[in-house]
């Protein structure tokens, strides 16, 4: 573990903040959930973005006092979590983009561009100000379920805070909300007003708004795990070429809407097992078909040659209160105890690096 202590550590670097200054996005990331038979609910999601984010896994104790991203931190609500939180932050920047509190609430910010828009911070605003970078913080230290969170969602007012990292724009996120009873929604900042969708299918991935992918669902509705059987034209029988031809025709590139529907069908046919911890394993398989392989989605700009890929993909497990991840430069598996991360971390926050190294066993002489 880390020693950085203090929110002073998760604010960027000069040098890092000097590598983002180029006009780099973050439209793949892809979410969902399964329920385990004994009721342990577990959600999933990819980081896509144009370069490694250098990620780290950020402890906040409850109890910790939260500060602002605003500019002028007096326009900013301030507060002190009741609930304590595990979860990765972005470039060391003083926020949480995806993780999960003591509770079992899950929250995972997702890119929504050309549709997130909000508020310019004034005066008669500034007692409930935020940041949208602020947002899932706020939530998991202050909520413990959806119906909560559902509640005082809209009880702050999130604000435009122009980020030079991201080419002057405000984070444009939305958001996916779990909790460990299975219940979900989704909250998207759109025409400057927070807007909250119930998601029954615990799914998420970027633009459109999560209602016009709802509707999208009914071009796809003749899709099922099940393969078809055979069809008898005139007394010739014509059969599928092997496996799969019940999901003939379920997108398979990277768009939002694509994922969308993929994420729909994996999570709606995956076998439901035992008990949470097998359905963390069963997740990052599931996970893997949104993996990104570096050089998959390009866009050819006048400054190069912008590459997306999956920097990592996490998994909350809700019910035994564990946040596991891994990386493009090690897919080993990873996980925290939330409840030992919080304990060790005492009254401070602190970081566990993500960053590791592949490695390879050698096996060659390990006979059965």
């Amino acid at each position: 573990m880390k020693k950085k202590t203090g929110i002073k550590t998760l604010m960027v670097s000069a040098a890092c903040a000097m590598l983002l200054l180029s006009n780099n996005s973050a439209d793949a990331c892809t979410a969902l959930q399964l329920t385990a038979g004994d009721g342990g609910v577990v959600v999933g999601r990819t980081m896509e973005f144009g370069f490694d984010v250098a990620s780290d896994a950020v402890v906040v104790p409850a109890g910790s006092k939260m500060t602002s991203s605003l500019p002028d931190k007096a326009q900013g609500i301030h507060y002190t979590t009741k609930y304590g939180i595990v979860g990765s932050n972005f470039m060391n920047k003083h926020m949480v983009v995806d993780g999960m509190n003591e509770k079992g609430l899950y929250i995972g910010a997702l890119y929504l561009p050309g549709y997130a828009s909000y508020q310019k911070g004034i005066p008669e605003n500034a007692a409930k100000s935020m940041a949208p970078e602020d947002y899932v913080a706020w939530l998991l230290g202050n909520f413990a379920t959806v119906a909560e969170v559902k509640a005082n969602y809209d009880k702050v007012v999130l604000v435009e805070n122009p980020q030079k990292e991201i080419g002057g724009q405000s984070f444009p996120g939305h958001f996916l909300i779990t909790d460990s009873s299975g219940a979900s929604i989704v909250i998207e900042p759109t025409d400057k007003t927070l807007k909250l969708f119930e998601n029954p299918l615990g799914i998420l991935t970027n633009s459109p708004t999560f209602d016009w992918h709802m509707i999208n669902l009914s071009n796809y509705s003749n899709l099922s795990a099940t393969n078809v059987a055979p069809l008898d034209l005139s007394g010739k029988t014509i059969r599928g070429f092997g496996q799969g031809t019940g999901l003939l025709g379920l997108p398979g590139d990277y768009t939002p809407p694509s994922r969308f529907i993929r994420a729909v069908a994996f999570s709606q046919s995956a076998p439901q097992l035992a008990t949470a911890g097998e359905t963390v394993l069963q997740m990052f398989h599931i996970m893997n078909a949104f993996d990104i392989p570096y050089g998959a989605v390009q866009d050819k700009t006048d400054s190069g040659t912008h590459i997306d890929y999956t920097v990592w993909t996490s998994v909350a497990d809700l019910k035994n209160l564990r946040y596991a991840f891994k990386t493009y430069k090690d897919q080993s598996i990873r996980t925290i105890d939330v409840r030992k991360a919080l304990a060790g971390a005492g009254n401070e926050i602190k970081v566990i690096e993500m960053d590791s190294k592949q490695p390879v066993e050698d096996v060659s002489t390990k006979f059965k």
